[in-house]
C-alpha cells in the first residue's frame, strides 16, 4: 500500500519538488512522466546554481509558494535521516504528499509519518529495496535494507598497504601481521587493520568483519576505520588485510567483498598472497590476480608472499620471482623483513 510499485505511482502525484540535488535527485527528475519543477540542497555551495535546468533552493516553504507542486519526492543518501525526516513533516504540514526512497527515510523505521499523513489525508510512498523479490525466489530475505553507513571520501597522506591474496585462506591474515610487526621493529609506527573478526593476534590496531556489512557499506567501513586509525595513531604506514580474492573461482561470493575492501583502502601498493596446492580452494593464480587487483585499483602490486604449507620442494621461492618478476617471500621465514624493504623503496619514489 506505502510502496511504489510503478512509475505511474509517481506520475499520478506530479508536480514535484525533489530534496536532494545528486545522483538520487536526477534519476528520480528522469523517471518517464515525471515533472520536477524545483529542487532543494542544503548544502550551500550548490544553492542557487542549476540542477536539472532548474535553480536550487534552500527553502522548502519559498519552494512551495513560488511552484504548483503537489508533492515532495526525498532523495537524501543514507546518514542524512534527520534532514530527510524534517522535510517530510514540512511537506505533510504543507499539505502536499511525499515519496520517500529506503535510503533518505525507511517507512518500515518510521510508522508515526504514516499515521501523520493519514491525519493530514495526504499520500506517502516509498521507493522500496524491492526484498519483496528477493524473498520470492529465495523464500527468505532480510526484514529491511542493510545498507547502514553513510558514504565516505577519504585518503590518508599516509602509504597504504594492501594485503590482497589468490583465495580465501592463503596468508593475508599473517602477512598483514607480520609486516605490522616488522614494520614496528625497524622503528616504524605502522597501523594494522583486519576485516576479519579472526584477526585477533598482536599486533592488530583495529579488527572487524567486513563480511558481516553490506557490500555497499564496506568501502566506507574501511575508508572510516583508516580515518579513525589515522586521528588515534597518526601512523608511518598503513596496512589493511584483504578477503578472499578477486579471482578465485571455487567460492565466487566474497569476490564482491575483496573489491570493496581494496576500495575503501585505495592502496598506494599492493602485496598478492598465494598457497600453492591448496587442498580446499580453486585460485586462478598469480597472474590473474595480480591483473584483476591493477584494474580495479590504481595501485601496483610490488610483491608475492608464498604460502609454503602445501609444497614439499620449500626451494621455490626463486622460481616464483622468476616467472613472475616480483619479489617473493616466505613470510614466515624472514620474508616481511625483505617485503617491507620493497615497500619502502617504492614509497621513497611516490
Amino acid at each position: 500500500m506505502y510502496f511504489v510499485n510503478s512509475v505511474k505511482d509517481l506520475q499520478d502525484l506530479n508536480p514535484f519538488i525533489i530534496i536532494g540535488c545528486g545522483g538520487g535527485g536526477e534519476k528520480f527528475s528522469n523517471f518517464e512522466g515525471v515533472n520536477a519543477v524545483g529542487f532543494i540542497d542544503d548544502n550551500k555551495e550548490k544553492q542557487g546554481k542549476k540542477f536539472c535546468n532548474k535553480i536550487i533552493y534552500s527553502s522548502l516553504e519559498d519552494l512551495i509558494q513560488d511552484t504548483e507542486a503537489r508533492s515532495v519526492a526525498i532523495m537524501l543518501p543514507i546518514g542524512a535521516e534527520g534532514s530527510a525526516l524534517k522535510y517530510a513533516v514540512q511537506a505533510i504540514d504543507k499539505g502536499l504528499n511525499v515519496v520517500t526512497s529506503f535510503r533518505s527515510l525507511s517507512l518500515y523505521s518510521n510508522p508515526s509519518l504514516i499515521k501523520l499523513a493519514q491525519e493530514q489525508n495526504v499520500i506517502i510512498k516509498e521507493i522500496s529495496p524491492r526484498l519483496d523479490v528477493i524473498e520470492n525466489i529465495f523464500g527468505n530475505a532480510p526484514p529491511r535494507c542493510t545498507e547502514t553507513l553513510p558514504k565516505l571520501s577519504y585518503k590518508p597522506d599516509k602509504p597504504v598497504i594492501f594485503v590482497g591474496g589468490t583465495s580465501q585462506e592463503c596468508g593475508k591474515r599473517t602477512t598483514t601481521r607480520m609486516l605490522g610487526k616488522t614494520a614496528q621493529e625497524a622503528g616504524m609506527n605502522p597501523a594494522i587493520i583486519s576485516t576479519d573478526e579472526m584477526g585477533l593476534e598482536d599486533p592488530v590496531d583495529l579488527n572487524f568483519r567486513a563480511g558481516s556489512l553490506s557490500v555497499m557499506d564496506v568501502a566506507s567501513a574501511v575508508m572510516g576505520t583508516i580515518k579513525y586509525t589515522v586521528a588515534q595513531k597518526d601512523p608511518d604506514i598503513i596496512f589493511v588485510e584483504g578477503q578472499s580474492s578477486l579471482t578465485e573461482r571455487g567460492n565466487p561470493h566474497p569476490r564482491g567483498l575483496s573489491a570493496a575492501i581494496m576500495v575503501g583502502a585505495q592502496p598506494d601498493f599492493t602485496i598478492v598472497c598465494h598457497r600453492p596446492n591448496h587442498p580446499y580452494r580453486h585460485p586462478l593464480g598469480i597472474e590473474n590476480e595480480v591483473r584483476a587487483i591493477e584494474a580495479v585499483e590504481p595501485t601496483r602490486v610490488v610483491g608475492i608472499s608464498l604460502n609454503l604449507r602445501n609444497v614439499e620442494n620449500k626451494d621455490v621461492l626463486g622460481d616464483y620471482e622468476d616467472k613472475y618478476k616480483l619479489p617473493t617471500v616466505d613470510i614466515k621465514n624472514g620474508g616481511a623483513s625483505r617485503l617491507l624493504e620493497v615497500i619502502n623503496d617504492h614509497i621513497r619514489k611516490l
